[in-house]
């Protein structure tokens, strides 16, 4: 857990990923086209991934992948991020945590 919070704590937008997660790639598209340059772990590609995953899944992520989190806080997965999206949210929060600027 705690390398999870040091993880997250390193750029304003994390995405804990996996390389072959359709959702993944879909929330990834989507903030980058925003212009955002988040920080991606792909959790398939590295060592200690699997312990990640099991942490996401104490904080609630279910499933573990895609978890987001702006501004270190866990904003969700695919469904909460297309949701804020959705109803116009989402760049704001992007905003307040420093990850876009216009």
């Amino acid at each position: 857990m705690e390398r999870v919070n040091k993880m997250v704590a390193e750029k304003p937008v994390v995405i804990f990923s996996k390389t072959t997660c359709c959702m993944s790639h879909t929330v990834k598209t989507l903030l980058c086209d925003f212009g955002v340059n988040p920080a991606v772990y792909e959790l398939d590609e590295i060592p200690t991934g699997r312990d990640i995953e099991q942490a996401l899944a104490r904080l609630g992520c279910n499933p573990a992948v895609p978890a987001v989190f702006i501004g270190g806080e866990l904003v969700g997965g695919a469904n909460e991020i297309m949701s804020l999206h959705l109803n116009r949210s989402l760049k704001p929060m992007l905003k307040r945590a420093g990850a876009l600027w216009v």
